[in-house]
């Protein structure tokens, strides 16, 4: 994997590993403050958009992890219901709550 220093930066972020980084990457998010001003919910559509499989496409942790990111927290201690609406809000955005592709 290509190491340009960008990626570090996302995985110096709280719940962003080299998968996640990558994924984040070839959506077009490369910087800590790019992630932050789409927000958790458009990232995690963003991945979802280049998803081939329902296995590759953001499942309700990552978008907590792209949250807990965002807030520079693990994302154990964003409150269960405040991530239940991000799920909700993330499936919305991706049309009739039906989520990613399958």
């Amino acid at each position: 994997m290509e190491n340009s220093g960008k990626t570090d930066e996302l995985t110096s972020l709280p719940d962003i590993g080299a998968v996640v980084a990558e994924k984040l990457r070839a959506a077009g998010v490369t910087t800590a403050e790019q992630l932050k001003a789409l927000g958790s919910v458009e990232a995690a559509f963003r991945i979802g958009a280049l998803a081939k499989t329902c296995e590759e496409a953001p499942c309700a942790s990552m978008l907590s992890g792209l949250e807990g990111a965002i807030r520079g927290v693990r994302w154990h201690t964003i409150p269960k219901q405040e991530r239940e609406t991000l799920w909700r809000r993330y499936r919305a955005r991706c049309g009739e709550g039906k989520g990613p592709p399958t």
